[in-house]
């Protein structure tokens, strides 16, 4: 521990970047503190051609922008490769060819410099999104033990997290992430693609009550299911269309994003509960939707952190905060490390 607060309080710059999915990202932060540079390439408007992320293209496209995303974020943060103390990169899970991209530029610039490479779960990456205090005026670190509920397109976990970088999965999704059901039922209700953004949008003209879909508690667990609140869509969308009603895509939207919310917040909360969480942490691409942040932050029994906007959706920021905690603690990869896609969180 006496190492680690030495140094802390050294000057300690780590380069991240991020390639598990359909962003290419690359930033730098000082210290695990400041932001110097956040530089983002979105590929959503290609894909939302084919209604999702079709992998082959995400990773030709990484190919093509890798090297001018990382040497924009060197640019932006004023810093040259000398000038950083380690470069982290995420290992999984994600596509493994969008994966390849990042892990390669990331090997090439370790073996050129001289600089320690530290391979990343990407969803480590988002519990550490809440550790980043820039952008955000209500920062307080979140105090152990934690309570972190990682949603995203690919994931949906609950964990407890004891201290730094130590981990119990306390439940998983069985079937759809919360993500992926938002996806997957905007291309029921034909909204476009990224669904989330969609079905929040169309949810505000909407009646929540409109339907009473089910939610899946699955008790005696923390796992998550919501396969079966998507069928529950299908079919009350095919029975209005038999029964020659209007669809009201405003009120499905509504009462659909409303159960995927209550799911996701009463779990969190009970499981904080129980195991006597000081705080909450909610990270990942849905911990954007506003149905979910006012849930939580409406709450006063236990202090929520949920990132700045920017730092839900994948980004290279988180990435980098992660490497910065693992740096502290002594961690290093070898550069004939590997991607792992399905790489889980825990014994990350």
């Amino acid at each position: 521990m006496e190492e680690v607060q030495n140094q802390e309080e050294q000057l300690v710059r780590i380069l991240g970047i991020e390639t598990s999915c359909d962003e290419t990202a690359a930033a730098v932060i000082e210290n695990g503190r400041l932001v110097l540079s956040n530089v983002v390439a979105s590929q959503a408007d290609l894909h939302a051609h084919f209604g999702g992320v079709f992998p082959e293209v995400a990773s030709r496209e990484h190919i093509k922008i890798i090297s001018a995303v990382v040497d924009q974020a060197l640019k932006d943060a004023h810093v040259g490769l000398d000038e950083l103390d380690a470069i982290a990169v995420t290992r999984g899970p994600g596509l493994a060819g969008s994966l390849v991209v990042g892990m390669n530029m990331a090997k090439g610039l370790a073996l050129a410099s001289g600089i320690p490479l530290i391979g990343i779960n990407h969803l480590e990456g988002h519990l550490y999104s809440a550790w980043v205090p820039q952008e955000n005026t209500d920062y307080q670190e979140p105090h152990f033990p934690v309570i972190a509920l990682i949603v995203s397109g690919g994931h949906s976990s609950l964990i407890l997290m004891h201290a730094h970088l130590a981990y119990t999965q306390l439940g998983r999704t069985l079937d759809d992430a919360a993500g992926e059901a938002f996806d997957k039922v905007a291309r029921l209700l034909e909204l476009p693609y990224p669904g989330g953004p969609s079905i929040q949008k169309a949810a505000e003209n909407g009646n929540v009550h409109a339907f009473q879909f089910p939610r899946a508690w699955l008790e005696g667990t923390w796992n998550f299911s919501f396969s079966g609140l998507k069928t529950a869509v299908l079919r009350s969308l095919q029975e209005q269309h038999a029964d020659g009603r209007p669809i009201r895509v405003e009120n499905f939207a509504a009462s659909f994003q409303d159960a995927v919310v209550d799911v996701l917040f009463k779990k969190t909360t009970d499981a904080a509960r129980q195991f006597q969480a000081q705080d909450i942490v909610v990270a990942g691409g849905v911990s954007a939707n506003r149905a979910l942040r006012n849930a939580f932050l409406g709450q006063t029994e236990f202090h929520v952190h949920i990132p700045p906007l920017k730092l839900c959706t994948d980004n290279a920021v988180m990435i980098a905060e992660a490497g910065y905690y693992r740096f502290l603690h002594g961690f290093r990869d070898e550069l004939d490390i590997d991607v792992l896609p399905n790489w889980a969180l825990i014994n990350a």
